[in-house]
């Protein structure tokens, strides 16, 4: 089984960096739209889609924006963090297929609530840049190393 770890608040320094990605399936965008209820048919439907401006179907944009939190749980800080805020551009669409590598890096850090502001970027496997941002999180207050739980089945 694999490891997490998280940085504490005093660990992290400006500057820090991580990557987190993930590859983009047809089952992902169903299942968001199904948590999410977001049906758009820009994301569902091939027939709708080959007419639109992108010529096929695309993820969600909050999919993508997904793996911003994803980066921010798994690697830095890591699990125990709170998300507090997120602002977001998307820059071109994210298609299935594609291979989104999330990079963030610690541009702040406020003392008062142990929080961290980070520069949030996710390129496509052509390294095209997706989507730009920031995050806010509150940083864990304490240190762990736990094993990853299994992604949960869905039937």
């Amino acid at each position: 089984m694999s490891q997490l770890s998280n940085y504490t608040y005093d660990e992290i320094t400006i500057g820090q960096s991580a990557e987190y990605s993930k590859a983009v399936t047809d089952v992902d965008i169903q299942m968001f739209a199904a948590v999410s209820g977001d049906v758009n048919p820009l994301h569902l439907d091939p027939e709708f889609a080959a007419q639109s401006q992108f010529g096929e179907r695309i993820a969600h944009g909050m999919l993508t924006a997904s793996f911003v939190s994803a980066a921010l749980a798994m690697k830095l800080p890591g699990p125990g963090c709170i998300f507090l805020e997120q602002s977001l551009k998307f820059r071109l669409p994210v298609k299935i297929g594609d291979v989104i590598t999330v990079r963030l890096e610690v541009i702040d850090k406020q003392e008062r609530r142990k929080a961290l502001t980070l520069d949030c970027k996710a390129y496509n496997q052509g390294d095209k840049l997706v989507l730009t941002g920031t995050a806010v999180v509150m940083a864990p207050p304490e240190k762990l190393v736990i094993t990853a739980p299994q992604l949960p089945a869905v039937d």
